[in-house]
């Protein structure tokens, strides 16, 4: 996949197109579905599949810090947008400029001049542009007049009810990391930096832990979980907790893992933690002896879980009860 930052890296270079276009946080299995009609409809008729999104996420820009924490980073969301298959991605620097455009000219510049635009594939609540005016009627009335069609996708339907980031981010923020998997057809996933932490792991509880650098980070409530954790390419079996420490005394925010089975130094590796069950809330214990007993029975709870069938990372994670 050729991933662009502006229109110019891909002008005069993409002689027509089929392209999706949103803000596709979580990369979920709603916009994995627009992504694989995209990639199908370039395929049959002999053009480039396109996804175009934005960084930074207009919400950012639109309401400044009152914005909620994001499921994808914009690194994760390129690479779970590859594995659904498009040929380029085209990712905008969103800008108030931008907000203020109206939708006529951006898809007349970026979408038909810039990427010769043939066929459109949008979400059944897509609109773009000032005021959101370029909903599926406008869209549809400029691709009669400019020679592009435009197709809307219905939404998709999971646990009777829609899938959509908001609900995702609610059932993690919720500890529910389990329930969010069917939306977003894996698990929920944080990336980061492993960092100095307060050196209490493995010198006074004997269960050595990756502390995780937190910026903006969307974060399951806090407790404890079992995480499938993957350093330099290899999954490991881990568990997590994400909070404050109390029996410490701690006021910041920390997620740390102990991997299990695992026995080198990751200071500065990029990893990431994937959340398959909530095993129990963080709590104050009376001793640190009371403490570590607990840990030793989070970790034998945790190989339980993550050695049962359906908590394997390429299980199938759908639901059966009214998934289309």
């Amino acid at each position: 996949m050729i991933a662009a930052r502006t229109i110019d890296e891909l002008r005069d270079t993409i002689s027509g197109s089929c392209v999706t276009i949103g803000n596709f946080d979580g990369v979920h299995v709603g916009h994995q579905r627009l992504m694989a009609r995209t990639c199908a409809k370039a395929k049959k008729r002999g053009l480039i599949s396109v996804v175009v999104t934005f960084d930074p996420h207009p919400m950012t820009v639109l309401m400044g810090q009152k914005t909620p924490p994001f499921i994808t980073s914009t690194r994760q969301r390129l690479r779970f947008i590859e594995q659904q298959g498009p040929n380029v991605a085209l990712v905008l620097e969103f800008t108030r400029q931008m907000a203020a455009q109206e939708p006529e000219e951006f898809v007349r510049h970026y979408l038909v001049e810039g990427l010769g635009l043939r066929e459109l594939v949008i979400g059944y609540d897509y609109a773009m542009g000032k005021g959101r005016k370029g909903n599926f009627e406008l869209l549809s009335a400029m691709g009669q007049q400019l020679g592009f069609g435009v197709e809307r996708l219905d939404p998709v339907i999971v646990g009777g009810a829609v899938v959509s980031s908001t609900r995702i981010r609610d059932l993690i923020q919720s500890g529910n990391v389990w329930d969010a998997r069917p939306l977003l057809g894996r698990f929920f996933e944080v990336q980061g930096e492993v960092i100095d932490g307060m050196k209490r792991g493995a010198a006074q509880l004997g269960f050595p832990t990756a502390n995780l650098r937190l910026e903006g980070t969307l974060l399951p409530k806090s407790g404890v979980y079992a995480v499938w954790a993957e350093v330099d390419g290899e999954t490991f079996q881990a568990v997590a907790n994400v909070g404050y420490n109390p029996t410490f005394g701690d006021t910041g925010l920390t997620l740390e893992a102990h991997i299990l089975d695992f026995n080198r130094s990751i200071y500065g590796s990029q990893i990431s933690l994937q959340f398959v069950q909530r095993l129990r809330s963080e709590r104050k214990f009376e001793s640190i002896e009371a403490l570590k007993s607990r840990i030793a029975d989070d970790v034998r709870l945790g190989r339980i879980i993550l050695g049962t069938p359906d908590a394997q990372p390429g299980a199938d994670p759908s639901v059966s009860d009214d998934d289309e």
